[in-house]
């Protein structure tokens, strides 16, 4: 029995992109390819009407880019997985990307057979990353990207034991202010807000343990 192609569309905003990887797959009876789109409100809405399988995007376009597509993909209830497919890597692109819903995450330097494979993997909705995004997500995971110093992750192990700012000060014998300074330094480095999820953070990361005093 013949398998059934995976239906894709492919969205970016540069021609020859979009036209070398119609060629890659379009020769292959593996896929089908239903459409193309110039950025992401024309992706949505090309998605909307014709249901993909996998949706190859990339995410810096002109208007609507590549987060706010995903974003509303999933919002309109398009069941269709979103492979990103771009140049960058940085946690300002990779981040919002995987937040947003995207099932992969690859790197246009990525091979044709690798690529091939991601979009088959993608389509069975298993998520795929390319090897320095792995690692970026990796890094975010394990650790905040600016390690909190010695003295700031005394402060947080005191916070995290129901310390307040002035119980924290007494302890360590310096000042109130110079507590509240490494704390709001400390909600800097680990993206919060509050005391609770400075403390939440930490034990996601690493930071602090069960042991910890």
């Amino acid at each position: 029995m013949a398998e059934t192609p995976i239906r894709l569309v492919i969205a970016d905003d540069h021609p020859i992109v979009r036209d070398g990887l119609r060629g890659m797959f379009a020769g292959d009876p593996r896929f089908e390819v239903l459409g193309e789109a110039a950025d992401g409100a024309q992706a949505v809405e090309l998605a909307r009407v014709v249901r993909p399988d996998v949706i190859l995007m990339d995410l810096r376009m002109p208007g609507t880019d590549g987060v706010t597509a995903i974003k509303e993909l999933a919002r309109l209830g398009v069941p269709a997985r979103v492979l990103v497919l771009t140049t960058y890597d940085t946690d300002r692109d990779v981040m919002p990307a995987i937040e947003a819903g995207a099932t992969g995450y690859l790197l246009k330097d990525t091979g044709r057979d690798e690529l091939i494979r991601a979009v088959r993997t993608a389509a069975r909705g298993e998520a795929v990353l390319s090897p320095s995004v792995a690692t970026r997500l990796l890094g975010q995971v394990r650790a905040p990207a600016d390690p909190l110093s010695a003295r700031e992750l005394e402060i947080l192990r005191l916070i995290a034991g129901g310390a307040t700012n002035r119980e924290a000060a007494a302890r360590l014998f310096i000042s109130e202010a110079t507590v509240k300074s490494h704390v709001l330094h400390i909600y800097a480095k680990l993206g919060v807000n509050d005391r609770a999820a400075a403390v939440a953070a930490a034990f996601r990361s690493g930071l602090l343990t069960l042991d910890d005093d």
